[in-house]
């Protein structure tokens, strides 16, 4: 894991463009505590700062090619490097290193844009050619890395975070309107948006090269693909064997992510996904197992009693971290500086604290269960789907809503307590039912009102966007012919997993403190078989992970196994408060005066809500993702627009 940055194009002086790379890697040492590396010649720099975790002597970046034409710096790892330098030697390529970055100049010069299809990883990468002077920009398949990029001074820029961008181009520190609404609805802007404007995200499983004269390709090489709905094919295969090959499948992505000339450990959050990874290192590896956990004080939001259920199992080394409301309320500026967007819950801030604890205790690589809810449909959103879907058949009955009092018996204030509010929020959009964007529907549409909270400005900005046709322009042609869950999961992937989970409560939560997460479930293989499956191997009446839960049966407990999934949550507005006190931060950040100073929002509204959050009197999801959405808005306006602010 690392940071990088960098540009293509000329520049006035190799000292200039030294100086230049420099502000842009410092601004992300945090990502590569352990060193820097720089290569600048005619119309390129590259920057890296170094994490270092796999060949400690020699890996360091920028690493190139036998004749010093072909140069990479990349942030991530390659799982299946041992591998591909075999083949790769055997065909005559010569390696002066051990890392597993220089597999990618060899592998480019074999394979040139399609080096990408061979690597087995978790990437941001950057392949400078010197003789063609072009420049190769690539993301991994899931988006676990980022990667943003601008054009500026006729130079292409790239780097890890755009607080690098910031450091070389301060103008770029300006909110975009439509990128701020699609994070205040999706939860995060949809790649290729961001929610700075002219700054662009490298959608994951892409390529985007460019050449010397500036023409720029972009080329999907992967994506997450369903069969036509009712084919046979998921079906061929019977259901042992395919709880069979899954299982193995998953203690190779296990075994294969667990390379790394440093300690390993593992999240542990007593839930099946995170369980079934350290079992399975624990059943198939010889790696020592040291696991880690967040516990709340808050009961609503603890699992330690199934955590240490777990620990007791599996017999691990186990560390966990407690975390009180007001521990979340001061970390949360912290978050927003690495998160560099606006966030709706304080969810990825425990996280970040518990990358802390990691890193103290001397590891710098975890493995999370996280994805598996994706990949195996194990949210709520895709029963509640179903159960919609079957009510839209027939709108007007009352017994089929009754189905969604099977949902959601995990929150304190459940959508399905009272059956009237249920089914005024379950049944908004049931006319949508044919659209891929049905699943999302009713959150998509409580997100979105916090955008009444924005400035007249703003909203005249904004204009009358529709984010639910929006979203339809970056969905595959030939997704209506999915089944229904495979259409939701699609979306899933690519709105909440790409765009929020694995960013802001992801990549940037843990390199805060220069910690690697590294994601199994999200190996592409285990991916690829599971977009294969039939639906009900994923979900079976309303069991959600059927597969998975069969997979894993004979390595966890019964009642880890046959538990319903409990989604990771964390207190929201209330962590804001104490006694009705606000924290200092909040309350100026909130004051009518800095409300008008930054112009993002309409003060009355805001003070009003605010007043509510402070009373206790928050209802519901709306509330608290708007008080939060507003107060992590302002802080981005705080620390990164204001402080990239020339003079």
């Amino acid at each position: 894991m690392c940071g990088i940055a960098g540009f293509s194009g000329s520049f006035g002086s190799r000292d200039e463009a030294r100086a230049v790379l420099e502000r842009m890697i410092t601004a992300v040492h945090h990502r590569g505590p352990d060193g820097y590396g720089y290569h600048v010649d005619a119309g390129v720099g590259l920057a890296h700062a170094r994490l270092s975790i796999i060949d400690l002597a020699t890996g360091d970046q920028p690493i190139h090619d036998e004749s010093k034409t072909i140069w990479t710096v990349f942030n991530g790892e390659i799982f299946n490097y041992v591998e591909l330098r075999a083949t790769l030697e055997a065909s005559g390529h010569r390696f002066y290193t051990h890392s597993d970055t220089e597999v990618i100049v060899h592998l480019y010069e074999q394979h040139g844009d399609a080096f990408v299809e061979h690597l087995n990883g978790q990437f941001a990468i950057a392949v400078w050619d010197a003789k063609r002077k072009r420049l190769v920009l690539a993301r991994d398949r899931a988006g676990i890395r980022p990667l943003f990029h601008t054009k500026a001074h006729g130079r292409t820029w790239f780097a890890s975070e755009a607080k690098s961008l910031f450091a070389a181009l301060p103008d770029r520190a300006t909110l975009d309107p439509l990128g701020l609404a699609q994070a205040f609805t999706y939860w995060a802007a949809s790649d290729p948006d961001t929610v700075f404007r002219d700054v662009k995200s490298l959608p994951p499983g892409c390529v985007l090269a460019i050449e010397e004269d500036g023409r720029e390709t972009l080329t999907r090489y992967w994506d997450w693909t369903f069969p036509t709905e009712g084919a046979a094919a998921g079906r061929a295969i019977s259901l042992e064997d395919a709880t069979s090959e899954l299982k193995d499948l998953l203690v190779d992505a296990v075994r294969l992510q667990l390379r790394a000339d440093v300690p390993v450990g593992a999240y542990l959050s007593g839930g099946l996904d995170s369980s079934g990874i350290v079992a399975m290192i624990k059943t198939f590896t010889s790696t020592p197992v040291r696991t880690f956990s967040v516990a709340f004080e808050d009961g609503e939001f603890d699992e330690s009693e199934h955590q240490q259920a777990m620990v007791r199992f599996l017999g691990t080394d186990h560390t966990t971290l407690r975390v009180g409301k007001r521990d979340i309320g001061e970390a949360f500026p912290r978050l927003v500086r690495h998160a560099e967007s606006p966030v709706l819950r304080t969810a990825p801030v425990p996280l970040m604290l518990l990358a802390g604890e990691v890193r103290r205790q001397g590891y710098k690589v975890v493995l999370t269960g996280e994805g598996a809810d994706e990949v195996f449909g194990g949210y709520d959103l895709f029963k509640e789907a179903k159960v919609r879907r079957f009510w839209a058949r027939q709108p007007g009955s009352k017994s089929r809503a009754k189905l969604l009092g099977k949902l959601y018996g995990y929150l304190k204030n459940s959508p399905v307590q009272h059956a009237s509010f249920a089914e005024a929020f379950f049944g908004n959009g049931l006319e949508h039912v044919d659209r891929a964007i049905f699943a999302h529907v009713p959150r998509w549409t409580t997100s979105r009102r916090a955008l009444t909270f924005f400035s007249k400005d703003l909203k005249a900005a904004v204009g009358d966007w529709d984010p639910l046709a929006f979203y339809e322009t970056r969905l595959p042609s030939d997704i209506g012919r999915w089944s229904p869950i495979a259409r939701d999961q699609y979306v899933e992937a690519k709105s909440l997993l790409a765009g929020y989970l694995l960013a802001s409560q992801g990549d940037r939560v843990a390199m805060a403190s220069s910690i690697e997460g590294r994601f199994p479930f999200l190996d592409h293989r285990v991916i690829e078989l599971a977009s294969r499956l039939p639906p009900e191997r994923k979900i079976q009446g309303l069991t959600e992970k059927y597969l998975l839960r069969r997979a894993l049966r004979e390595l966890l407990p019964a009642d880890i196994v046959n538990r319903t999934k409990q989604p990771y949550r964390a207190p929201d507005s209330q962590s804001f408060f104490t006694d009705g006190k606000p924290l200092d931060y909040v309350a100026e950040l909130f004051s009518e005066r800095r409300q008008r100073d930054a112009g993002w929002f309409d003060p009355g509204p805001v003070g009003r809500l605010f007043d509510k959050c402070r009373a206790g009197k928050a209802t519901g999801f709306a509330d608290n993702q708007a008080f939060v959405g507003i107060l992590s808005t302002m802080l981005v306006d705080e620390q990164l627009l204001r402080r990239s602010t020339p003079g």
